[in-house]
């Protein structure tokens, strides 16, 4: 039996789904973070449950040729990028393995309909947008990102995979805190009610070059704000807009509702291909915009649209891919449940000058079936649901329309193949899957999927 606090010299033998080593002993796994399979390690056993234990990477007595020192000098603390002791065709190989292994194993199809993931030829400084903790750390006014399963955070002034205006914010709003004794609103963990300031969060365009900067704060009134406003402005290149959000809740949600704008205007602007995009603070944008371009033209490839067809988009957020389909459908209905979404979709499909688009607030398992009771058939459904995959009744409703394609957009390989089982089961055949590497250095995988009428 495997002992707690006890080291071992373990063979890895395979890769988890985050991307740890898996060692075993008589069978029995141990995900150990920071090792890569083919390798011999030295490593201590830090929790034993009944049916796999966690290690903790000691020695790497013998290395793989894919491992690679880290760039971030953070990588060992930060919770951010997990598979940054790779080279970067490993992680695209790593990735494309797990992809694989759940279309197999929970899809119950043939692994080599996956393709081999489209990487990025510079994976670095990919993200358009960052939300950065603040808080006292053991006495330390700590900005940075949050330890892996934990809320301590790791004080760092820059990061690799986010834009390099976020390390210039974060050092001026890090030297006017400190210069005007701004506390933050947490200390070692806890929330603290005499704070200000929670978060900042940073968006920037990567086509138009603008720039927004959010200052989350328990409270309207923050003192010295307008000596941080300047200092922005004297030093942020194409600074747009300064926000202020109110956030007074004692818990883990970031943003609050209310917004104030304490310069410039209310939205920066940015384009995925040809259309343009408003970016509010609580918008939802896709944070690596390269990536994003390439796997929408998949996506916009897939639904194989000829100009003759009703298109539905189901879960459609603030209409990008719902744009994107416009282009070569005679007509799309994006859905969406959250209602400021939507607000924002119809903005987006007007300012782009889209008339053939319309939006629906609702479930999609709900707004889909009334809309085929009117007599609207799709040839062509477009799902890109959460993490947590398509509900049942949406599954049920595209089973009963009858498209001739579907296009599946996932971030979870796990339940994308728990659903394509079921539209397998409904009459459809998976024709092809294509991984896109959106987060470059993370255990994250986009997927899109084309699926067929049999």
């Amino acid at each position: 039996m495997v002992e707690k606090n006890k080291e071992y010299i373990l063979d890895i033998v395979g890769t988890g789904y985050e991307g740890e080593g898996i060692a075993k002993i008589k069978g029995y796994p141990i995900f150990i973070d920071g090792a890569i399979e083919g390798e011999k390690v030295r490593a201590l056993i830090v929790k034993v449950k009944k049916n796999f234990a966690y290690g903790k990477l000691i020695e790497v007595i013998e290395a793989s040729e894919d491992r690679v020192e880290p760039k971030c000098q953070y990588y060992k603390r930060c919770g951010g990028c997990s598979v940054q002791h790779m080279n970067y065709n490993k992680q695209l190989k790593y990735k494309h393995e797990r992809v694989k292994d759940c279309i197999s194993k929970i899809g119950g199809l043939d692994e080599n309909l996956v393709k081999f993931p489209i990487g990025m030829e510079k994976p670095e400084r990919y993200r358009n947008k960052v939300q950065l903790p603040v808080g006292i750390v053991k006495g330390k006014l700590s900005i940075g990102f949050y330890a892996p399963r934990s809320h301590n955070i790791i004080d760092l002034d820059s990061c690799l995979i986010q834009d390099k205006v976020a390390d210039i914010v974060t050092k001026i709003v890090r030297e006017w805190m400190e210069k005007y004794n701004i506390d933050p609103a947490s200390i070692d963990g806890i929330f603290n009610k005499k704070g200000l300031i929670r978060h900042i969060m940073i968006r920037r365009g990567f086509k138009t070059n603008e720039v927004m900067v959010v200052l989350v704060s328990t409270d309207e009134k923050v003192p010295y704000i307008n000596e941080l406003i300047e200092e922005l402005k004297e030093n942020i290149d194409g600074l747009k807009s300064i926000v202020l959000n109110i956030n007074k809740a004692e818990t883990n949600v970031i943003l609050g509702q209310k917004c104030i704008s304490l310069y410039g205007e209310d939205t920066i602007t940015d384009y995925i291909g040809e259309f343009k995009f408003n970016i509010s603070p609580l918008s939802f944008f896709q944070v690596n915009p390269k990536q994003t371009e390439v796997l929408y033209r998949k996506a916009l490839e897939y639904a194989g649209l000829t100009g003759e067809e009703t298109v539905f988009d189901a879960y459609c957020g603030t209409g990008t891919i719902t744009l994107f389909l416009s282009q070569k459908a005679k007509k799309v209905y994006g859905v969406e449940i959250i209602e400021e979404a939507i607000h924002n979709a119809r903005k987006n499909a007007n300012s782009n000058s889209v008339d053939n688009a319309e939006f629906f607030v609702g479930k999609s398992e709900e707004v889909i079936p009334n809309l085929i009771n009117e007599g609207i058939r799709p040839e062509v459904i477009v799902v890109d649901p959460p993490r947590k995959g398509c509900d049942i009744k949406l599954l049920d409703a595209i089973g009963e329309a009858k498209p001739e394609r579907i296009v599946y957009v996932s971030c979870d390989p796990s339940t994308l193949a728990r659903d394509l089982k079921i539209l397998t089961e409904k009459g459809y055949e998976v024709k092809e899957v294509q991984p896109v590497d959106m987060f470059p250095h993370t255990s994250h995988v986009e997927t899109v999927v084309l699926i067929e009428k049999k």
